[in-house]
């Protein structure tokens, strides 16, 4: 669904300078083809539900049925021939960028070194040309297939690198023993809730997604799986939604608004 007919229906104003950009309630997107990013909040996510979950700050079955609503008459006819799946096009490592990247994810986001050094030495993290830091999404053969990306420029921002299959592989962090498997939104929360329970292997589930096509094979490990999205509408909608799926999940609410503010809030 074109994302402007949605926006226009968001009672959104679009920019008289700049057509790909929007202002919204909750600050000014820009749209790149079925993707938006919020400026003002350094969030981004991809088609008409996430661009209606971020605005509205509903969960995904009401954006689900908001858009239903208003846009039922526009469902084809005719069955439509999907496009090819857009190929995977990772980031380049920049090695020259890693210091500055370290520097952010260590002082502003309170990671342990210890934890960094390993997943950096491994190639799971690294830094793209711009600065970027990049998580790999691995899928059970240590394929990447697709990767988290946060900026650390002065214009904070997240995203997916093109082509990212985030039902095909996730970002994780080991433990060694392990007592339970932990489900993050980010990969920055997953090494978050690791650093805080050294005992879980933290996942990223790369945005707030109640049934990963990964996931049925994780239930199938005999480990304890907690939900630990975040502690917001939409991580506590996409909790229980998850939970109504596989009742054997149990949640795990931050005790701040997500992982990496706990643990900015113990180390201080």
């Amino acid at each position: 669904m074109p994302l402007p007919l949605v926006l226009a229906q968001l009672e959104a104003a679009r920019d008289r300078r700049d057509p790909a950009k929007w202002r919204t309630t909750r600050g000014l997107l820009s749209l790149t083809g079925a993707k938006f990013i919020n400026w003002n909040q350094g969030v981004g996510g991809g088609g008409a539900i996430d661009l209606v979950m971020h605005v509205q700050q509903v969960g995904f079955g009401q954006a689900l049925q908001w858009l239903e609503e208003r846009f039922a008459h526009l469902a084809p006819a005719q069955p439509v021939s999907m496009s090819p799946t857009q190929p995977l096009t990772l980031p380049p490592p920049a090695p020259h960028n890693w210091p500055r990247v370290e520097r952010y994810l260590l002082e502003e986001r309170k990671l342990p070194r210890a934890l960094l050094a390993p997943l950096f030495q491994s190639a799971i993290i690294y830094a793209d040309a711009r600065a970027n830091a990049v998580f790999l999404l691995l899928d059970p053969h240590a394929t990447p297939m697709g990767a988290e990306l946060r900026g650390t420029t002065p214009t904070a921002w997240r995203g997916m690198t093109a082509g990212s299959r985030k039902d095909r592989g996730f970002f994780s962090i080991a433990s060694t023993p392990c007592q339970a498997i932990v489900l993050c939104e980010s990969a920055i929360d997953a090494i978050s809730c690791h650093a805080l329970h050294p005992t879980f292997r933290c996942l990223s589930t790369s945005g707030a997604r109640p049934d990963p096509h990964w996931l049925s094979s994780l239930l199938q490990q005999p480990l304890p799986i907690l939900c630990a999205f975040d502690a917001d509408p939409t991580g506590d909608a996409m909790a229980r939604r998850m939970i109504e799926l596989h009742p054997s999940i149990r949640r795990l609410r931050p005790p701040a608004k997500d992982w990496n503010d706990c643990l900015r809030r113990h180390g201080s």
